[in-house]
């Protein structure tokens, strides 16, 4: 049973961790400590129940109807794109951005509404998520196919956790202005980048 939830644990981990749009911002939130707890459990949650969905048959849905990640896809550019171009002009604005600063900090909903649309408008989410590892947990059957879902899950957590509140350990190299400006041109260069890969995808 350990070996299952190890299983989970690790496949699930290998995915998230590559870089990506819902990193970079979940990075960016716990820099300027705006809403780190929101952010990490919102993200952590998200991948939980689309794991949940996976494992449990939902990855069966979307091989039937492939045309569903056409269109998320489509979405997911424009919004990719959109967010790239936002970050594309903070990193050439002359500006200085502190650590706990709070004149400029989004609303929760705002936030939660980002989060919202990194997650669902990126079509790997269902590709990786929904239907890799759905494959791999439904080979078991039973109590094991629950301990391989929450050793995914478990996974998601606390990857999204230590990421929203480790990266505290670098405030002090991102007191200088300048770190902000290469972290918006890194933040924009990776949505555009995202964003040709899913063009060329279709």
């Amino acid at each position: 049973m350990i070996n299952t939830f190890i299983e989970g644990f690790f496949i699930s981990f290998g995915l998230i961790l590559a870089i990506g749009a819902q990193n970079v911002y979940v990075l960016k939130r716990g820099l300027l400590k705006e809403h780190v707890f929101l952010v990490a459990l919102t993200c952590a949650l998200i991948d939980a129940s689309l794991i949940v969905a996976g494992v449990k048959g939902v990855g069966k849905f979307l091989e039937i109807f492939p045309s569903f990640l056409f269109y998320i896809t489509i979405l997911g550019i424009l919004f990719l794109v959109a967010y790239g171009l936002l970050s594309l002009t903070s990193a050439l604005k002359t500006h200085s951005m502190q650590v706990d600063t709070i004149s400029h900090k989004p609303s929760k909903i705002k936030v939660f509404l980002t989060l919202l649309s990194l997650s669902f408008l990126n079509p790997h989410v269902y590709l990786d998520t929904v239907i890799l590892i759905g494959t791999v947990g439904s080979k078991y059957v039973g109590n094991l196919q629950n301990v391989f879902a929450f050793g995914a899950m478990s996974a998601s957590f606390v990857f999204f956790f230590s990421l929203a509140y480790g990266s505290r350990t670098l405030i002090p190299l991102f007191q200088q202005p300048i770190t902000w400006r290469y972290l918006d041109l890194f933040t924009s260069g990776v949505m555009f980048f995202i964003a040709f890969n899913l063009y060329k995808q279709l």
